[in-house]
């Protein structure tokens, strides 16, 4: 191995190592907590090390962010592929994206809550961005109708980003979750108004 790919992999470990202790310092004493001199304490480099890496911890969020819109992206892929019918996967793919949610907060306040630079819904949206929206477009895609089935793919991410927000924020109940996903998802499976279509 040449001296430039050890030092590249070596680079590449360092990242790593970085953005796994923000996430952890973010989940256990939330965001306030990661400093870069937190951080340079965590992972045992110096300061000057970790903005050779990182701008500053804006750009440290961001890339906890893309680490984690990849994780859900995964996730929501095999909630959906595993249901035996379009029903089932928009289910699987809702239920998992707000277990997500709930069991990694920091990591789903860095993805959609704080300020991160990401280009969203643009053509030069990362790889992991678009997958983890494809999943959601393809979730919904059978019951598009006349409905961009991205529009509905986004109406139905804003459904479920503002009831974990706001189950979150103590606005609305966390013990109807459950009840309430039934009847948003009722919504999305309903034959649309004059469709025609026999029952």
């Amino acid at each position: 191995m040449s001296i430039q790919s050890r030092k590249e992999r070596e680079r590449a470990q360092r990242e790593k190592l970085i953005i796994a202790a923000a996430r952890e310092l973010a989940e256990t004493e939330g965001w306030e907590a990661v400093t870069t001199r937190r951080l340079a304490e965590e992972v045992e480099y110096s300061q000057p090390v970790l903005y050779s890496h990182f701008k500053g911890k804006d750009a440290i969020v961001t890339a906890v962010a893309l680490e984690g819109i990849t994780d859900l992206a995964a996730e929501l892929h095999a909630a959906r592929t595993a249901a035996h019918d379009p029903a089932a996967a928009l289910a699987g793919l809702s239920t998992a994206y707000v277990a997500f949610a709930e069991q990694r907060p920091a990591l789903y306040e860095a993805m959609f809550s704080r300020h991160v630079d990401l280009p969203f819904a643009t053509p030069e949206a990362p790889p992991a961005l678009k997958e983890a929206f494809g999943e959601f477009v393809a979730a919904v895609r059978p019951y598009a109708h006349d409905t961009a089935p991205e529009m509905l793919a986004e109406i139905l991410w804003a459904a479920l980003h503002g009831q974990v927000t706001l189950m979150r924020g103590g606005r609305i109940p966390r013990e109807v979750q459950e009840h309430r996903l039934a009847v948003l998802l009722a919504r999305f499976t309903q034959e649309p108004a004059g469709s025609g279509r026999a029952g």
